[in-house]
């Protein structure tokens, strides 16, 4: 029981603030109507929302139950994993939890056809990189194995970047 309530504080300070609230925060503020779209590309858009929405739901938790499982920690700073976690969706990108989190903001601003959900997404993204940049160098420290899984594995894309 105290494992799942450490995982649900950490879900609900983190992801669940920049991928829900701040979100529902813009759309309300810019009075953007929620439900189908009006035109084609809007009716696209929410449909690759939809999509991202999925394969970052997927992703978001079975990179959980890596963290909790093998890793014996969660996605927060304050209780981070106590092993490296290599399998799973981190035998093919670096950081699939915020890879997910990326998925999820880019599908509420797809989602929602809105210049300011974008906008978020979009400084979210930058964000994100800055702070993957950060903690590889952390994590490079505190697990030797860190730097040949570094050299194997991609950040956030397989095959990309």
């Amino acid at each position: 029981m105290l494992r799942l309530l450490r995982h649900l504080l950490a879900i609900a300070i983190l992801p669940f603030s920049v991928t829900v609230l701040v979100p529902a925060w813009l759309a309300r503020r810019n009075g953007t109507a929620l439900g189908p779209g009006a035109t084609p590309p809007a009716l696209l858009a929410q449909a690759a929302g939809g999509a991202l929405l999925v394969i970052g739901l997927v992703l978001f938790v079975a990179s959980l139950r890596r963290f909790d499982r093998e890793g014996a920690g969660t996605l927060a700073p304050w209780d981070p994993p106590r092993r490296l976690v290599v399998r799973g969706p981190y035998a093919y990108v670096r950081h699939p939890i915020y890879a997910s989190i990326l998925y999820f903001t880019w599908a509420g601003a797809l989602d929602n056809f809105s210049l300011p959900a974008c906008a978020w997404a979009a400084l979210l993204t930058a964000g994100a990189v800055a702070r993957m940049l950060m903690e590889e160098h952390l994590l490079t420290a505190r697990y030797p194995a860190y730097a040949d899984y570094q050299r194997r594995v991609r950040r956030v894309l397989p095959f990309v970047i």
